[in-house]
């Protein structure tokens, strides 16, 4: 598996060094952060202000452990009655009722927590993706980012909620732990150093180890899921089975996941190496600690209720700091992916578009392109060089040439999805440059080869062409539907205009390519806008439903200004101007008549598909 995407994501980070890769953990705090106040700040508080009850309730619980015991211990001895310890046992009980409902309340706030961080970085990501321009989903890095953040980064900043919260319980019990022994003893703080050192290595050499080996375990996981995916989509199912490549894909997901399980057995192996020198080292330093507190106790320096509170607090920090090492594996690990997730918002803002403009004319009286040339992000060729062209309201203007020649990237330029790298498009004499982007998709329409099949009903499908337009009685939708013909589509279905569009829910029903079509193109009629734009809009149908579907282009097309892409010339003979296009530009123009008498490249290929397809028509008429 040599195969690499572009820009891979599991090269992102190499040649970072470990200081910088903690650097970015820490900074991948920062939209955690964000992320939980924006949706529970109510939780984020109970939680912060809970831990600090539990954290405090703890120590108290520490302290009053010692008083005890120190009671019980001279009332063993007969110094003092035992009714003398009932006060501290009192102070333990009520320490410990409190830290118990401090930790019930946390609990309660921290369920709803991880949901609604879950919701809202999940908001922002869809939001982020459908504001950026068009251009920005062919930056291979981009889209790259995208996928990234998406598969992997919602999903761990809602993973990293937990471990945050967790991570607030260790550091407080921790601090509640030393807190409680500097209190009791000024030796007694270096003591609890002298046991956690160790762990903190041991956590600090198996996070140095995870982070040598991540760019591998994430690149053989992501050819590995690029199987998966080929191997599950219901879309592939057809070709990968008339092919016989069920084999084919299956060992192209061994390879990289049979080296997914060496690597990841070879790491687990390492690391527990690295747990077990550091659970040597971990003995050494409880010995040393143990061998202070004996010293202190022979030295007079320390009594024994406080020696054995002290071996209570050092078994609940040395609890605390290792449920923080596997916190810190899993943060480093996620770490990585909320970068990610906070690149691809950065990035989708700089993509945005401006709001701000003039709006776009109602009714442009001519479209006009001049000198316009346009390159996508990363291309060594520009798509297109030097367009010049005028199309007048209510003409229809035919965009011809062979695959790759431009046709559909001139189409969005006239559409406004895409920017001129250089030249000007001009609406009426403004550049549609400074127009409002809102007002300006709002005059277009376009129907597409591959329109979206929306899993919705057959009424939302039709209705997404201009959702926010008052409708009630249905009026607009009725005569979409049978200017386009997609009534008898609807006649058909069981549930009419309810009925769901989509097998992969129950009670759904699905539709042709030409019905899909028909829909369409109902889309576009409800729409109702000026300037409409068809690209290659019945390359997949057979030729009746071709000619169905044309039919209801024709009616769409009426009293507006229509630009049409297709390879297939015979039904661009009643265009007002055919544009012929090759390699970005447009090398010929005119009507089909004089293309045909100008027996150039279209009269060419025109002819061609006439003996292909049986047409009678092959004169320059």
């Amino acid at each position: 598996m040599g195969e690499q995407l572009d820009t891979p994501y599991w090269r992102l980070d190499e040649g970072q060094s470990t200081h910088g890769l903690l650097r970015r953990m820490v900074q991948s705090l920062r939209p955690l952060l964000r992320l939980v106040r924006r949706a529970a700040p109510g939780a984020a508080l109970a939680i912060g202000g809970l831990q600090l009850l539990v954290g405090l309730s703890t120590a108290l619980s520490l302290l009053a452990t010692a008083q005890l015991l120190s009671h019980l211990l001279d009332a063993v001895s007969g110094a003092v009655a035992w009714e003398a310890a009932l006060p501290a046992l009192l102070a333990l009980l009520g320490a410990q009722g409190v830290r118990l409902a401090a930790e019930a309340g946390c609990a309660h706030a921290k369920a709803g927590l991880r949901p609604a961080v879950h919701r809202v970085a999940e908001q922002e990501l869809v939001r982020a993706s459908l504001a950026v321009e068009l251009v920005a989903y062919d930056s291979p890095d981009f889209y790259d980012r995208l996928h990234r953040a998406r598969d992997r980064g919602v999903m761990h900043l809602e993973g990293a909620t937990e471990c945050l919260v967790e991570g607030l319980s260790v550091l407080v019990t921790m601090v509640a732990a030393g807190v409680a022994l500097a209190v009791l003893h000024p030796f007694l703080l270096p003591a609890l150093l002298l046991a956690l050192v160790p762990e903190a290595w041991a956590a600090w050499r198996t996070a140095h180890l995870q982070r040598d080996s991540m760019s591998t375990t994430v690149a053989l996981m992501r050819q590995a899921e690029l199987m998966i995916e080929l191997a599950t989509q219901r879309e592939a199912a057809p070709e990968l089975r008339a092919h016989q490549a069920q084999a084919f894909v299956q060992a192209h997901y061994d390879q990289p996941a049979q080296a997914l399980q060496q690597h990841l057995t070879n790491l687990g192996r390492n690391e527990a190496n690295a747990r077990a020198w550091g659970q040597l080292w971990c003995g050494l330093g409880l010995l040393a600690t143990y061998g202070l507190l004996f010293t202190l106790l022979r030295q007079g320096w320390l009594d024994l209720a406080v020696a054995g509170t002290a071996v209570l607090a050092l078994r609940n920090a040395s609890q605390a700091l290792q449920r923080g090492t596997q916190l810190l594996h899993e943060l480093f690990e996620k770490a990585i992916y909320i970068a990610d997730y906070q690149s691809f918002m950065d990035r989708a803002e700089a993509a945005a578009p401006r709001t701000l403009g003039r709006p776009a004319p109602l009714q442009p009286g001519r479209i006009s392109l001049e000198q316009v040339c346009f390159s996508y992000d990363g291309a060594a060729t520009p798509a297109l060089q030097d367009i010049q062209l005028t199309i007048e309201a209510g003409q229809t203007v035919a965009l011809v040439g062979e695959n790759g020649s431009g046709k559909t990237t001139l189409a969005k330029l006239i559409a406004g999805l895409y920017r001129p790298s250089s030249g000007a498009i001009r609406w009426d004499g403004h550049d549609t440059r400074s127009f409002d982007p809102q007002s300006l998709g709002e005059r277009v329409v376009m129907v597409l080869q591959d329109p979206i099949r929306w899993p919705k009903s057959a009424r939302l499908n039709v209705q997404v062409g201009r959702h926010e337009r008052q409708d009630p009685e249905d009026l607009a939708l009725w005569a979409a539907a049978r200017e386009s013909r997609a009534d008898e589509v609807i006649e058909r279905l069981t549930g009419g205009w309810d009925t769901l569009l989509s097998r992969q829910f129950k009670g759904g029903q699905d539709l042709s390519g030409g019905q899909w079509q028909r829909l369409a193109v109902a889309r576009g009629l409800y729409r109702d806008a000026p300037l409409v734009i068809w690209d290659e809009p019945t390359a997949p149908l057979d030729a009746r439903a071709e000619a169905a579907v044309y039919e209801s282009l024709q009616r769409l097309g009426q009293g507006r200004t229509v630009v049409l892409i297709t390879h297939r010339l015979a039904s661009v003979r009643q265009a007002d101007l055919i544009a012929f296009m090759e390699k970005g530009r447009i090398v010929e123009r005119g009507t089909h008549p004089e293309l045909m008498a100008l027996q150039g490249r279209y009269a060419e290929l025109y002819r061609l598909q006439s003996r292909l397809h049986g047409l009678d028509d092959v004169s320059t008429t």
